[in-house]
């Protein structure tokens, strides 16, 4: 089963977290994987990262013990609209790799498409925007002005006495959300109670003090930032998942366990609108050699 697709093994680990046959830990509910039968040297041969890791990070030694698993996020199948050149809908943005959906992914990811997302569009996109940078008279003005924006958030953010929130509280509680309204099962219910959730962190967000005042090498402005990227693209999941009301790939709903060709063959885009909230929109698909078929293993 270890080696069966992520999205299935996942699925499967939560039937057994349901059955009550996982193990508690400080992370949360694990199982054990068993590599002792393959020998030190094999481990050696063919998997010495898994054994480096095991070592450093756990002080497990794969080749006697048994390793502690648990689903987590690997991988993000979405990302910035773009085309095949990473251009985004705003003029003078690009983007490429993990960050950028050019479409090489479907509902779920496919093996080493990382390879080519990041050198066969990272050339594109870095061709494509040296042409544009050379051929420009002058930056757009919409990117000058997210740029006066975003000066204005970092001076907001570096002001004294803002409140008494922690970076670390609103992160734990973020990913505690997240794993539990959008994890490896959704339901409409889980995710509602998701995005109310994330409102509230955003509230806190504004109430964050940050200590360190220094301009240059400010790690903890660092983290109030990710942080607030991070929560952005937390309600961007779940508002779009709350209303893709289908199970397609890694996408999986208690509530509507079908696959719907018909209303939800598209991508979802998120806009963020005037007044904070999310708005999404739809985009067509294009199908050109293969039409998505039945998902089937064992045949």
């Amino acid at each position: 089963m270890e080696l069966g697709p992520r999205d299935r093994l996942s699925q499967a680990f939560v039937h057994e977290v349901e059955k009550g046959r996982t193990i508690e830990s400080p992370y949360g509910p694990i199982v054990h994987l068993d590599l002792r039968h393959l020998g030190e040297k094999l481990i050696d041969t063919k998997l010495p990262m898994v054994r480096e890791l095991c070592l450093k990070y756990e002080r497990i030694d794969p080749v006697k013990e048994l390793i502690p698993v648990r689903p987590v996020v690997h991988y993000m199948m979405g990302g910035v609209h773009t085309d095949i050149n990473g251009a985004t809908p705003i003029e003078g943005l690009f983007a490429a790799g993990e960050t950028a959906c050019v479409s090489i992914n479907g509902a779920n990811r496919l093996g080493s498409n990382s390879l080519a997302e990041c050198l066969v569009f990272g050339a594109r996109a870095g061709k494509a925007a040296a042409e544009y940078a050379t051929s420009a008279k002058q930056p757009p003005p919409v990117l000058m002005r997210q740029a006066d924006d975003e000066v204005r958030r970092l001076d907001q953010m570096r002001s004294a006495d803002r409140g008494t929130e922690q970076i670390a509280g609103i992160r734990e509680e973020m990913q505690s959300t997240m794993e539990d309204s959008a994890g490896i099962f959704r339901s409409g219910d889980s995710l509602s109670k998701g995005v109310d959730q994330l409102a509230q962190l955003q509230q806190r967000l504004q109430r964050v003090q940050l200590y360190d005042e220094t301009r240059a090498f400010n790690t903890e402005l660092v983290a109030a930032l990710e942080l607030a990227n991070m929560l952005d693209v937390a309600e961007t999941i779940l508002q779009s998942a709350l209303q893709r009301e289908e199970s397609r790939g890694a996408h999986q709903r208690t509530d509507f366990t079908a696959r719907d060709d018909t209303r939800f063959l598209n991508h979802a885009l998120a806009y963020r609108e005037s007044d904070g909230a999310t708005r999404i929109e739809r985009s067509p698909v294009t199908i050109t050699r293969w039409p998505p078929g039945e998902r089937v293993y064992g045949r």
